[in-house]
């Protein structure tokens, strides 16, 4: 790569440059990603464990909980190591790395939300059929070409990117390494990697978004059949959890990188980005855990348990 030669390493501006605020932020985001980890790989263990969950619709919660903990760990612990140091660089190496991953992992769960709807319309509108509808086969092949999707698209933004000559400055306003600042102090021309972002990520975004309102469209209808109050109850809160997910990630996803790099300039950009590859995260696991019956009885039936094995050894 050509700019290897002119620039060898960037520096993270980072949320503020006061060392007290540092320390708050720290102990903030340790603690969000302590959370994060801790309840995306906690959902992993539940789906792997409980009988109840060996289903299609858990094992994409699983993988989907497995995603966003990686995200958060491509992203979170460099920006902790820079909150209690006062140089903040990152290697030219380590930044293309960051990006490829975290490309790849936030363009995986946009494709598995999409799967996941359209599973969930599979369980719903003939749920007699639903094993035969999504055999093992058919499931994996899915989780496997989002994970393909995620790591094409990914391999085209990295490449795009670090082909560009970054010679005026090194700095760039952010707590890792994205896109639109990237772009922003490239000394090259970046109008090709602006409509390739534009264009691949507007891609993205119709078909996941379109297969996600379309699969809820034909569930309403499958909800009008319904007699059953509880069932309607329960599909409800399902597909309500799902589309608050959805909202979520793709309203900021929508934000970041449907705009010219130019509008790249304030400091809520760097917020929002926070946002979508920190917070939402962690709030994945909240948002699909307690609403849902089933991942509420598989944490009582663990916290029972050890209350048991506590109780038992006590006793002893």
């Amino acid at each position: 790569m050509k700019n290897a030669t002119e620039i060898t390493t960037f520096i993270l501006k980072g949320l503020t440059d006061n060392p007290k605020i540092q320390i708050i932020l720290f102990f903030l985001f340790l603690a969000m990603y302590l959370f994060t980890v801790m309840g995306n790989l906690g959902l992993v263990a539940l789906v792997i464990g409980d009988s109840r969950l060996q289903n299609p619709m858990y094992y994409f919660l699983g993988v989907l909980s497995s995603v966003d903990a990686c995200y958060s760990s491509v992203i979170t612990p460099k920006m902790l190591v820079d909150f209690m140091s006062e140089n903040k660089i990152i290697s030219f190496l380590g930044c293309a790395t960051q990006i490829f991953l975290a490309v790849t992992f936030g363009t995986t769960e946009c494709f598995l939300l999409a799967a996941m709807a359209y599973d969930h319309y599979v369980a719903i509108y003939n749920p007699l059929l639903y094993s035969d509808s999504m055999p093992p086969s058919f499931y994996v092949s899915l989780i496997i070409a989002c994970y393909v999707g995620g790591i094409f698209h990914a391999s085209v933004h990295t490449v795009a990117t670090f082909s560009l000559s970054f010679c005026a400055s090194n700095e760039i306003r952010h707590v890792f390494c994205d896109i639109p600042p990237l772009l922003a102090i490239s000394c090259s021309d970046t109008h090709t990697n602006q409509l390739l972002l534009f264009y691949f990520v507007g891609s993205i975004e119709i078909v996941t978004i379109l297969i996600v309102l379309i699969s809820h469209v034909f569930i309403l209808l499958a909800i009008l059949r319904m007699h059953s109050a509880e069932g309607r109850r329960k599909v409800f809160t399902t597909c309500g959890s799902h589309l608050t997910g959805v909202s979520v990630l793709h309203g900021t996803v929508l934000f970041m990188y449907m705009r010219p790099s130019s509008s790249y300039v304030l400091d809520h950009d760097m917020i929002v980005s926070i946002f979508y590859s920190i917070v939402i995260p962690m709030l994945n696991p909240i948002i699909y855990s307690l609403r849902n019956k089933d991942v509420k009885e598989a944490i009582k039936k663990v916290f029972r348990k050890s209350w048991f094995i506590t109780k038992v050894h006590f006793h002893s």
